[in-house]
């Protein structure tokens, strides 16, 4: 009977090279610290093309890391830090953006045919509201039944919901049917909007 194989570990590939693992002739250093670690070596560094084993002994002495964080530039750029720290950091400024980035939803407003003036009303205060808070809005006209004849009333909906949206969202495109709905929808104006007074 065959012996039955082990699964590897899976190795994790580490995001960025770090001292030894950086194996090029030649970095270009960068960096807001290159000044405390000429105090703490005692060997002025500035900014610019250095020998690779050079930056390494810099970065040894100094009890930190060198890491490549553009392997692409030529030559590829590199950072004297402490590799956890760089990592802590790097994950902050992403989580940091991610929040500022907002979450923008997909409303939907749904009409019939032969919506009344009240409803269509309290139907665009729903969708203004939504388009103030930056989300956007699929408004679709559904067409129950022998309703399919009443597609250019449909539209007149959709047109005149697009109209008095004007302020706050325009239309990606005008409304269009699929299957028994006719849809259009409506992105919100970058910026705060203003109201009507």
């Amino acid at each position: 009977m065959a012996k039955r194989r082990r699964p590897q570990p899976r190795v994790v590939k580490p995001q960025f090279r770090v001292n030894d693992n950086i194996r090029v002739p030649e970095i270009r250093l960068v960096g807001d610290n290159l000044e405390a670690i000429s105090e703490a070596i005692g060997e002025k560094i500035e900014t610019g093309v250095y020998a690779t084993h050079r930056a390494k002994k810099w970065a040894e002495e100094a009890e930190l890391d060198l890491i490549e964080i553009s392997p692409n530039a030529n030559p590829p750029v590199c950072k004297i830090t402490d590799y956890q720290k760089f990592l802590y950091q790097k994950k902050k400024r992403e989580k940091e953006l991610k929040s500022k980035t907002s979450k923008t939803e997909l409303k939907e407003v749904r009409f019939g045919p032969n919506i009344d003036d009240h409803d269509f009303s309290f139907k665009l205060r729903h969708a203004k509201k939504f388009l103030e808070e930056g989300n956007k809005v699929k408004a679709y006209v559904h067409f129950k039944g022998r309703t399919i004849i009443y597609k250019d009333r449909g539209m007149l909906v959709l047109l005149k919901f697009i109209k008095e949206l004007e302020e706050y969202g325009s239309a990606d495109e005008l409304p269009k049917m699929e299957g028994r709905r006719m849809l259009v929808m409506i992105s919100p104006k970058k910026g705060p909007s203003k109201k009507k007074k």
